[in-house]
């Protein structure tokens, strides 16, 4: 019996280590992007629920290339996350560029004044039902978000008022269920978020939450990601950390014709 009780204590402590290292690992993928438009390429980088984590220094070095925007896309911290990492963080990240936040549900926890103060010293652009267009491209491409969908400040209009007939935009929202609804609704380009964690824990297709994803849905491409950080305990299982380079390519469409 206490064989057993050893057996079984050692394989757990072994999963807990194994979902302990898989929730420290930095993987960031790769996606491209067709867009309609002057010939030019844009590079995006996104990083959501941050949550406590520590950014890599060793992954924000090894993306190459420039990024035209760095985008947060929620839950950069929560009440558990040191001033000093914040700050470490955003130093960081504007390594690649000009670095955006978009508010998720666990960022006021900070104090949202304290927050606001922390970005307006560093320099980094809060959108909130809000758009502001990508600096030194060509085409005309907006970044429009909206606050939290935890707040009772959400203005979609707001959030696409500025972008017009020919305009590209890029939809961010902290929690990805309201895509649907602002697919039907809106022109968008691009939509982004995270929230759900893949689930943090999942055994293959079961998990709390669906697992992340980059897909066209209603011919509008959207990224779902996983997250970099975590809730609660530092695990994961089965639902890995990611942030995302995403490479815009705007190209004119070629017109097909037939022969008569």
């Amino acid at each position: 019996m206490f064989e057993l009780f050893i057996i079984v204590f050692v394989i757990l402590l072994g999963f807990l280590l194994f979902m302990l290292k898989q929730a420290s690992e930095n993987n960031v993928l790769y996606h491209d992007v067709p867009i309609d438009g002057e010939r030019e390429r844009a590079t995006l980088f996104f990083i959501s629920d941050v949550h406590l984590r520590k950014i890599s220094k060793k992954m924000i070095h090894d993306i190459d290339g420039k990024i035209d925007a760095v985008i947060i896309g929620g839950d950069f911290c929560d009440k558990r996350t040191p001033i000093s990492r914040i700050y470490d963080n955003i130093k960081l990240l504007q390594k690649l560029g000009p670095v955006y936040f978009v508010w998720g549900n666990n960022d006021r926890e900070v104090g949202e004044s304290k927050l606001r103060g922390i970005f307006k010293e560093t320099n980094v652009t809060i959108i909130e039902n809000d758009a502001t267009l990508i600096p030194n491209l060509r085409n005309r491409c907006y970044l429009s978000a909206i606050d939290d969908t935890s707040s009772k400040n959400v203005q979609y209009e707001q959030a696409f008022e500025k972008s017009r007939e020919g305009d590209h935009v890029i939809f961010i929202s902290h929690n990805p269920e309201v895509f649907p609804s602002v697919r039907q609704r809106y022109h968008a380009d691009l939509m982004m978020g995270g929230h759900l964690h893949g689930g943090q824990i999942r055994f293959g297709p079961y998990g709390i939450h669906p697992h992340g994803s980059f897909s066209m849905r209603e011919a509008v491409a959207t990224l779902i990601s996983n997250g970099y950080g975590t809730t609660m305990l530092p695990l994961r299982f089965g639902a890995k950390p990611q942030c995302h380079v995403i490479h815009l390519h705007f190209k004119r469409k070629i017109a097909k014709t037939t022969n008569k």
